[in-house]
């Protein structure tokens, strides 16, 4: 049975667990951020703590050198992106496409794959166009980078060859690309988006990617449907973008007037758990005895916007009714991993 002295040295374990978390995704930001301003040689480890209002004896606390930070960063990015593409890729696996149902069973599975390609394609444009600083690291950045980050980056890679590849399966008898066509494909898209990336200011948005979509695709297309599939790859309208983002590495930390700490995380947490709380239940609660300490701590959640007052308080002699801001609950979902 757990004495209550284990139960709140777990608790502290727990609280300030969700703090490290928070200053890791606001370096993984920050370093995202930099990167797009100064490139990976100018990212030093004291520029990406400046930007991230983190220590630099916080940043060792969480990786062991700038390389480590790095992945780390590529790695959410990738998987933040993938999502959406992956999920639009299996999407589109049953689909027959847009000129009906009229089509021989081997060009409706020619198509299928077509499909697939095209709605990948689509949101992935789109959400690099969503977060220039995100593509910017992840296609021209990650090529400065050390063998761990190079490796992850040919795993991606050779992920998206595999997609590719499955277009060998809906080439004409006879027709068949050569061997390293998935790759020659990929490596050429990559090339294009990186000269486009490459040629923007820094920390500047570049011209549209999604305008490449029918051409990016009409070079896919070509070595396994042939030149008439491409060419009305080339033909096809531009998609309307939506103008979403996917929210990668979207921090609710940026630009907060307030520092944290395992006492103000456990207060947040404390009002979110407990809608509508006074100050008395949330200094009892977070442990906190002195009473002027608690107001100060309140206040400056509530200028930094993460809380509000729903009660009357000391305007008519009523307790204050403490919850969280749209802000606030999205710092504490931050916090508790949600």
């Amino acid at each position: 049975m757990r004495t209550h002295k284990q139960a709140g040295s777990q608790e502290v374990a727990r609280q300030g667990g969700h703090v490290a978390e928070m200053q890791r995704r606001r370096l993984l930001l920050a370093f995202v951020e930099v990167l797009a301003e100064q490139g990976l040689e100018n990212a030093s480890i004291g520029r990406i703590c400046k930007r991230a209002g983190v220590s630099r004896r916080t940043f060792y606390e969480l990786f062991d050198d700038r390389d480590e930070c790095l992945l780390a960063a590529f790695d959410a990015g990738v998987e933040r992106l993938a999502r959406p593409v992956v999920a639009a890729y299996e999407a589109e696996g049953g689909a027959q496409g847009t000129h009906g149902t009229q089509r021989a069973r081997g060009n409706q599975r020619a198509h299928s794959w077509c499909e697939r390609i095209r709605a990948a394609l689509t949101v992935l444009l789109e959400q690099l166009d969503a977060e220039p600083d995100l593509a910017r690291m992840c296609i021209v950045e990650t090529l400065k980078a050390g063998p761990a980050v190079l490796e992850r980056r040919a795993a991606v890679v050779a992920a998206l060859v595999a997609a590719v590849e499955q277009g060998r399966g809906e080439a004409r008898r006879g027709s068949e690309p050569p061997p390293l066509a998935g790759q020659g494909v990929v490596g050429g898209a990559l090339s294009v988006l990186h000269a486009r990336l490459w040629q923007a200011p820094a920390n500047g948005h570049p011209q549209p990617l999604s305008d490449l979509r029918g051409a990016l695709m009409a070079m896919i297309v070509h070595p396994y449907l042939g030149a008439a599939a491409a060419g009305r790859e080339l033909e096809r309208p531009a998609p309307k973008t939506a103008g979403a983002s996917n929210g990668a590495l979207k921090d609710p930390f940026k630009d907060l007037s307030i520092r944290f700490t395992y006492r103000t995380a456990r207060v947040l947490t404390t009002i979110a758990e407990n809608s509508g709380v006074s100050n008395r239940f949330v200094a009892d609660t977070s442990g906190i005895s002195d009473e002027g300490q608690m107001s100060r701590l309140l206040a400056r959640l509530q200028r930094a916007e993460l809380i509000e007052n729903r009660g009357a308080g000391r305007e008519k002699g009523e307790a204050n009714a403490w919850a969280l801001t749209e802000r606030g609950e999205a710092v504490n979902a931050a916090l508790v991993g949600r």
